[in-house]
């Protein structure tokens, strides 16, 4: 367990722990959707109720928009879902979804947002589409660093890792099971043949 160091800014302080769970998760993410995981944490700490909305209505409320509301809509729907599955996972199961269930609904409206974007933009967007579970497993990382291995119950972690491929919900499973997920697959699959 790390202790935490207080940053001279709310910019550094989130740099700082992104940085610090990259490195201890083992997961390398480029500068870019680093620089991108920092700002969406700085607005989300000015915006507190960036979280409060039925994120399917806006995915849905932006297949009616047009130009820059309708990507500013896929962009806060995007944003949402990697912060609810990345450091709010306990909103699935209160919302009784799974947490894969953020991340396709975020995967999806990144996608959305990278056809729409311009040429500077798309790129990024794609990036995020396709970079979704590492960022998220960082964000997830944020908490273990810090002693916090109880964010994901191992049912959401063997989900987690089943539906997406999650480093970190592999790393809770490992923690928790004492074994390895392959193990727990074995049992799906023998529960489902039967």
């Amino acid at each position: 367990m790390k202790k935490l160091m207080l940053e001279p800014t709310s910019k550094a302080q989130w740099h700082s722990l992104v940085k610090d769970a990259m490195a201890s998760s083992g997961i390398a993410i480029d500068e870019e959707l680093e620089c991108y995981l920092v700002l969406l944490l700085i607005r989300f700490t000015a915006e507190p109720d960036l979280l409060t909305k039925a994120l399917a209505l806006d995915y849905l409320q932006s297949q009616n928009e047009l130009g820059a509301l309708k990507r500013d809509i896929l962009r806060d729907v995007g944003d949402k879902c990697l912060l609810f599955s990345g450091l709010f996972p306990g909103q699935a199961q209160r919302k009784r979804t799974r947490i894969s269930y953020y991340v396709n609904l975020g995967q999806s409206a990144y996608g959305a947002l990278a056809d729409l974007a311009t040429t500077d933009f798309n790129r990024l967007y794609g990036e995020l589409r396709e970079k979704f579970v590492p960022l998220m497993d960082v964000l997830l990382a944020t908490r273990s660093i810090y002693g916090d291995l109880s964010l994901l119950t191992p049912v959401e972690a063997q989900e987690l890792w089943s539906d997406t491929g999650s480093q970190q919900a592999y790393r809770v499973l490992q923690h928790v099971c004492q074994t390895m997920p392959t193990l727990i697959t074995e049992i799906n699959l023998f529960r489902n043949l039967h």
